[in-house]
């Protein structure tokens, strides 16, 4: 990967003009339009430069990636992160199933799991209206727990793990869901690459083995 027209910063810079061998590492980041960072591209070791044709003073950078290159879908998330930061709920829904799948990967990048938690005992409302797939259903999770554009785990595993303290829900909780009839309509139905998604009963199945009591309205 070249990076052309850099402008040398801080310990980069140092190395630069000390003529040292190991330049450190880069990381290109991805900024919407009013310059949010939204999320990180891709990351590897700085192996080569040479003075730029861009302008006095900048450097063209050779770097050895060591993040795999990302998936086509994940310009359908940096599609929506363009207008915006993930501050409004539902955003994900734009995406396909792969696309919401990116969403939850970047979202459990920026999550923190040492804050703490909720007492037991709290309420939370999914928003159930988009809640097509598992993917879906994931990003509607993390959204009823933790905000907009947020994680609460990106696969049943995950959820079971989230509760145990962190993420933002403390068992036992309720978890309202709203418009649930969506769910229970397409929940376990469309084909997946590795395994059946879970069925509605078998989603409820779980979360109630794992102390949160689930109330559908």
């Amino acid at each position: 990967m070249r990076l052309l027209g850099c402008s040398p910063r801080g310990s980069l810079r140092d190395a630069l003009e000390a003529g040292d061998e190991d330049l450190g590492h880069a990381r290109v980041l991805r900024l919407n339009r009013v310059g949010w960072t939204v999320g990180s591209v891709r990351e590897g070791e700085i192996i080569a430069w040479i003075p730029s044709a861009h302008g006095w003073g900048l450097v063209d950078l050779t770097v050895a990636p060591w993040t795999r290159r990302l998936p086509r879908a994940a310009q359908e998330a940096w599609g929506v992160w363009w207008h915006e930061r993930q501050s409004e709920l539902n955003s994900w829904a734009r995406c396909s199933p792969q696309g919401r799948e990116f969403w939850l990967d970047r979202a459990r990048e920026r999550t923190n799991p040492y804050g703490p938690d909720p007492e037991p005992g709290s309420t939370y409302h999914l928003d159930g209206r988009h809640v097509t797939d598992a993917p879906a259903f994931h990003c509607a999770l993390g959204e009823a727990v933790n905000g907009p554009g947020d994680y609460f785990g990106h696969d049943l595993s995950a959820v079971a793990d989230c509760p145990r303290g962190g993420y933002g829900a403390e068992p036992p909780f309720t978890l309202v869901r709203h418009d649930a009839d969506v769910a229970r309509t397409c929940l376990g139905v469309t084909p997946c690459r590795d395994r059946g998604p879970p069925t509605f009963e078998e989603l409820l199945a779980f979360l109630t083995e794992n102390a949160v009591d689930v109330r559908i309205v």
